[in-house]
């Protein structure tokens, strides 16, 4: 069964009237000299400023959690 995805509310509306106002997220995955590193990110459209993420080295469901948590 797969889960539904949520709501696209920013309709590509990438323009906000202040900080805190419009925030977007992201996780990707990059080669290190040892392994892949997996980094999630939390990015103020306003500011353009990361105000939150996280790093693991492996792809999990808490990886993608902590960045919002950070940047609350």
């Amino acid at each position: 069964m797969r889960a539904a995805a949520a709501a696209n509310r920013l309709a590509r509306q990438f323009a906000a009237d202040g900080p805190k106002r419009k925030w977007i997220a992201d996780f990707t995955y990059i080669w290190t000299a040892e392994r892949w590193l997996y980094i999630a990110a939390v990015m103020d459209v306003f500011s353009r400023c990361v105000v939150g993420w996280s790093m693991q080295a492996s792809m999990t469901a808490q990886l993608v959690a902590d960045a919002p948590v950070m940047a609350v």
